[in-house]
């Protein structure tokens, strides 16, 4: 049994759907068939019921996916520590972030350590999802909570502050009232937001007009005027044609945390890139 076909079991398992595993492994969707049926005739098993809806496991099926998961934790460990023992600045180094961290934190980041490693391939990953280091989704993860996963080598780099904006030239709201305003939120399915919070709280009559998970679309739609929003001070004084309020208290803080596999922590490429966002972040985030 081979493990580029477990691979493509547990994509199935995981998607649902040939389309979505191939997808998911970046192959073609008859090659996905083609090794997944590969793989029920090796084991003499019909591991999926095929449905109009999709693949579903049968008993067969779910009776190996904890042993392919194992099979396949096993396959990444090699595949981290083998790319960790490397000492050459090329190959690729995939980065994932929020979107507006990507937008308005890594491009002078990445300018100057493009300059400097030519022979690195950089690809950014932004948005909500949270890729896995463990998986190798991602090289390094920025984010605004701490990792919870013991193999993680982290740390917290600096202090994130947020501000309260309005259109430029637009009338200001009186801090503790907001009656006449509007409020442009975040969606909170994907967790909590102590700015959003704090934002409902310090304007009660200011109804809410506008919710949206990007930071990027919150600060063009207060350009435009639709209402007001509370956004990282790196985004806010970034975007042309936005007033920062001047109000008796400040939205809350948060943490940017840095993290990346510990089976990774030898490969140069990567510690070659801690190095330079180091020498950035604290003046890009002050």
């Amino acid at each position: 049994m081979e493990w580029s076909d477990v691979r493509i079991f547990l994509a199935v398992v995981r998607a649902g759907t040939l389309g979505g595993a191939a997808r998911a492994l970046r192959l073609s969707h008859p090659t996905v068939g083609r090794r997944l049926r590969a793989l029920e005739e090796a084991t003499g098993q019909t591991l999926f019921q095929r449905t109009a809806d999709g693949f579903i496991l049968t008993e067969e099926g779910g009776a190996i996916v904890a042993l392919a998961e194992q099979m396949e934790e096993g396959a990444l460990a090699m595949e981290r520590r083998l790319a960790g023992q490397e000492q050459a600045l090329r190959g690729s180094l995939r980065i994932s972030s929020a979107d507006w961290f990507g937008a308005y934190v890594l491009p002078p980041i990445l300018l100057d350590y493009t300059n400097a490693y030519p022979g690195v391939d950089v690809e950014i990953l932004t948005g909500t999802r949270l890729f896995s280091l463990a998986q190798r989704e991602s090289d390094i993860a920025f984010r605004i909570v701490p990792f919870d996963n013991a193999d993680i080598v982290q740390r917290r780099l600096a202090r994130l502050n947020y501000g309260v904006y309005v259109a430029a030239n637009a009338p200001e709201p009186v801090f503790g009232d907001g009656t006449g305003f509007r409020l442009i939120t975040h969606d909170t399915s994907t967790g909590q937001f102590p700015d959003i919070a704090w934002l409902a709280e310090s304007f009660p009559n200011a109804a809410p007009v506008l919710r949206s998970n990007n930071r990027n679309v919150q600060a063009r739609m207060c350009r435009q005027g639709v209402g007001i929003a509370v956004l990282p001070r790196a985004v806010g004084n970034n975007v042309p044609g936005l007033s920062l309020l001047d109000l008796p208290s400040e939205p809350p803080s948060r943490d940017i945390w840095m993290g990346y596999h510990r089976d990774l922590k030898h490969l140069q490429r990567l510690r070659a890139f801690v190095e330079v966002v180091e020498d950035h972040l604290r003046e890009v985030l002050p």
